[in-house]
């Protein structure tokens, strides 16, 4: 949209009447452009890079659009976008802001780099600062951000005034356009870097959907058991090229499913190895409402050998342990009953790290041999601690490069080819390793974060349409930031709807908008919760679950936070454990039963 500058046309037309300015001096004049990209947010957030912006229609300066950025924790929802600018040149850099302590400014300008801010605008404020490019100065990136935990705050046009650069030719046409992981919903791309390049725009179907910067992006949110085309076309300040070669994609049927499971379901860990202070439960013993029982835990001889081994609960500290034959009855009777036994790799102490092929191949035929022996339904896999980080260099969790990533991703595809569309395979990451990679992904592209942040995603991603059901541990945690940019700590509901959003909404990993987690169905998600206030902290009263319920799944009973959606299909709730919840006389299973009728 064109946005009308009503206060510059009167202040141009006034100073000419004023000095007759000639017609020469006019037309110098006119050499100055506005080199900033959608300045008024009227395309969105086309051209910028945003931690945690959005646009919104209300509040606005002019037009029908503004930025609308919320800082939170370490981030100060910064919003930049890189320009083409002349050297040893003069520059004026101009927005309006509302807010507190809302900065806007320039950096990488080749001499002093700049900022202007306000402490407080209740109503829309002028910014403005100058610069001057340093003689070997092409590009520099303006900016506008706020400050942490000050609140939301907004821009509008933006501008930057200076001489303007010979844009020259657009860039040559992309080559070597190639897809990577396709699942049931989304399409996986990537291609050869463009020399002059600034950016790329994706194209399905012959339709332009989205522009990123780098060599890669995720085409999410298609239709299942569906071809599509896909092109890519090189962007830089004199236009966009050709677009690529095609390529095509025909998106799966969604093989994981949820093979043999109820529409809402409880899934459960059985100590089948110990007994902790809440005793052992004989398998035969565990109630008819428990549709996924986990037997907790099989677990490596050494970190790295990739040998799982499942050793029983031995008698000395199970007095009531069931025999071999027994316990091999009782899963059988369980899978007559329709229920689901699986065997669950890690835990707590079950530290697994693939890093070898022969560690790879060792975890498939060990993993085998349980799961033959005692004829289990699947696999769990509840890796924790330090089993998943990612290496400096692994930054794109589409396309990881971590040996321990991708041999786990590697296995577990073998295992369900081996044992066909009916495997069962359940997941129970910590909110570490998955939600807080909206904020952090592996060390960063500074370098300096925990490794371990995020590290997950690239196995859910891989593994979407394979995975029956993911149950993050919605216990145990820190704070985390959910969709809303605000942190969201343990004890209520709103935690557990805002950590199960982030799981049915899809979210940019590390705040890059250019590289999307997408969302995943419904039916693959169970919330995990423990059963009691001796199972691990986080617990909450039955009122709380059912208000997580109610809300994901009816939009009632919602509380401060706001869901981007309403999952009728949501599969169920998951526990640690059976065991405690016993312990604590059912309390978790009635909350259960009652509200899923």
């Amino acid at each position: 949209m064109d946005r009308s500058r009503p206060f510059l046309a009167v202040l141009t037309a006034t100073l000419l009447a004023a000095t007759g300015i000639t017609a020469l001096s006019s037309a110098a004049r006119a050499a100055d452009a506005d080199l900033a990209r959608n300045g008024g947010f009227e395309s969105g957030l086309d051209g910028w890079t945003c931690t945690a912006g959005t646009t919104v229609t209300s509040p606005v300066r002019s037009g029908s659009s503004a930025l609308q950025a919320t800082p939170a924790g370490s981030d100060n929802a910064r919003c930049a976008q890189t320009v083409t600018v002349r050297p040893d040149a003069q520059y004026t850099l101009t927005g309006h802001v509302r807010g507190s302590y809302v900065y806007l400014g320039a950096s990488g300008t080749g001499t002093t780099d700049v900022s202007a801010w306000t402490q407080s605008a209740p109503a829309w404020q002028q910014l403005t600062t100058t610069f001057r490019t340093g003689p070997a100065t092409t590009r520099v990136t303006i900016y506008t951000h706020g400050w942490y935990g000050t609140g939301a705050y907004h821009a509008d046009d933006i501008s930057l005034a200076g001489p303007s650069v010979d844009p020259g030719q657009p860039p040559a046409p992309p080559t070597g356009l190639r897809t990577g992981t396709v699942t049931s919903s989304s399409v996986d791309l990537s291609w050869t870097a463009v020399t002059g390049a600034t950016g790329y725009a994706v194209y399905r179907d012959g339709t332009r959907i989205r522009t990123v910067n780098g060599t890669s992006a995720t085409v999410a949110g298609l239709a299942p058991q569906t071809a599509y085309a896909f092109q890519v076309a090189a962007v830089n300040d004199a236009g966009e090229s050709a677009k690529s070669a095609p390529v095509t994609a025909t998106t799966s049927a969604g093989g994981g499913g949820s093979p043999g499971l109820p529409p809402h379901a409880l899934v459960g860990y059985l100590h089948a190895s110990f007994a902790n202070g809440s005793g052992y439960t004989r398998l035969a013993d565990v109630p008819d409402s428990w549709d996924v029982i986990d037997l907790a835990f099989g677990e490596p001889t050494s970190v790295t050998s990739g040998d799982i081994r499942f050793d029983r609960c031995p008698a000395a500290e199970c007095p009531n342990v069931e025999s071999d034959a027994d316990f091999k009855a009782a899963i059988r009777a369980k899978q007559a009953a329709g229920k689901k036994v699986l065997i669950s790799i890690g835990g707590q102490n079950g530290q697994v790290r693939l890093t070898t092929t022969a560690a790879r191949d060792t975890f498939v035929s060990s993993v085998s041999r349980i799961i033959d022996e005692y004829g289990l339904d699947g696999l769990d896999i509840d890796f924790e601690g330090h089993s998943l980080s990612l290496d400096a260099d692994d930054t794109d969790f589409r396309n990881p490069r971590t040996p321990v990533i991708v041999h786990l991703i590697s296995a577990l595809k073998t295992l369900k080819a081996r044992y066909g569309d009916d495997f069962v395979l359940t997941m129970a990451p910590e909110t570490f390793f998955v939600q807080l990679g909206y904020q952090y992904y592996g060390t960063g592209k500074w370098g300096g974060q925990d490794p371990r942040a995020g590290a997950y995603l690239p196995v859910i991603h891989a593994l979407r349409d394979d995975l029956t059901l993911l149950h993050v541990q919605d216990y145990n945690s820190g704070p985390v930031m959910g969709l809303d940019n605000q942190y969201h700590s343990m004890g209520g509901a709103d935690f557990h709807i805002a950590m199960t959003d982030m799981l049915l909404t899809g979210f940019p990993v590390a705040g890059d908008a250019g590289n999307v987690f997408a969302p995943l169905r419904p039916d693959q998600i169970a919330i995990g919760m423990p059963a009691s206030t001796n199972a691990g902290n986080g617990h909450v009263p039955p009122a709380e679950v059912v208000k997580t319920l109610d809300c994901l799944t009816k939009k009632v009973g919602c509380g401060s936070y706001a869901t981007h959606g309403t999952w009728p299909a949501l599969r169920g709730l998951m526990t640690w454990s059976i065991n405690w919840d016993r312990y604590a006389n059912w309390e978790f299973q009635r909350t259960f039963d009652g509200w899923s009728g």
